[in-house]
């Protein structure tokens, strides 16, 4: 008998289709670094047909793979337009030790 058995990237870009499993991956790679940031996010439009994201976000494919990649750069219309795509948005939080402060000192 024969068992069929998918690979870990395939189960892996399988559960970067859920919006949920996918935001959650983002923060941790985001807490992590820029870099992993970047590869998160690629990860994540690669869980979609690359060319369709491209498309979509109004941008090259290549263009894609190389603001994605660990020398990437992408401009902050790209990163905006692929997190769109992908169902996304960008959200700024107070750190952690800035949010007990209290506003009564915080310049007016």
């Amino acid at each position: 008998m024969t068992i069929k058995t998918s690979s870990y990237r395939q189960s892996f870009l399988a559960a970067l289709l859920d919006p949920v499993e996918a935001s959650a991956y983002l923060n941790a790679a985001l807490e992590d670094s820029p870099e992993a940031f970047l590869k998160a996010l690629k990860n994540v439009a690669q869980a979609r047909p690359m060319a369709k994201v491209a498309k979509d976000a109004g941008v090259q494919r290549e263009t894609l793979y190389r603001s994605f990649s660990e020398q990437g750069n992408p401009t902050f219309e790209t990163l905006s337009s692929v997190l769109g795509v992908l169902g996304m948005k960008l959200s700024i939080a107070p750190n952690d030790s800035e949010s007990t402060l209290s506003l009564t000192g915080a310049a007016r």
